[in-house]
């Protein structure tokens, strides 16, 4: 039972710059729980990771209502997501970390971006909990089986 004015704060999601060059950068992807201080989640693309999958990025910024040019090598400050947007950002980077073929990550991609929210909410906690590796894998072969 909780309390009046003691309900928990709901999970936050921050994207983090990471500049790596004067044009380049990576991002980091962290979920904090309940304003927990330490994250439970933390997820990252670098240069290369992030231009894979710059369309999953601009949805979530659109989503969040936050400017495309938000995110640049310049960028000091994170950034809070959306909820919804963090976690459907949050799974496109953790199912594509391992793939190198284009096709797959853009159905990958394409595949998050049309889940409802409560089938991406279903896969965030399968990719995301105890067994994580193996959901990763499902989730893979579901939207991009090769």
């Amino acid at each position: 039972m909780t309390l009046p004015g003691s309900e928990p704060r709901p999970r936050s999601f921050i994207l983090t710059v990471e500049p790596s060059g004067p044009d380049s950068f990576g991002l980091l992807l962290e979920e904090r729980s309940n304003g927990s201080a330490s994250p439970s989640l933390r997820v990252g693309a670098d240069a290369l990771g992030v231009q894979r999958v710059l369309d999953s990025i601009l949805v979530a910024l659109r989503e969040s209502r936050i400017a495309r040019t938000a995110v640049s090598a310049q960028r000091r400050k994170p950034l809070s997501l959306a909820e919804s947007a963090g976690v459907r950002l949050a799974l496109v980077l953790l199912a594509t970390a391992p793939v190198s073929k284009r096709e797959r990550i853009a159905a990958i991609q394409a595949g998050v971006e049309h889940m409802s929210t409560e089938e991406a909410y279903y896969w965030y906690a399968k990719c995301s909990g105890p067994e994580a590796a193996r959901g990763r894998r499902a989730l893979r072969l579901l939207l991009a089986e090769d």
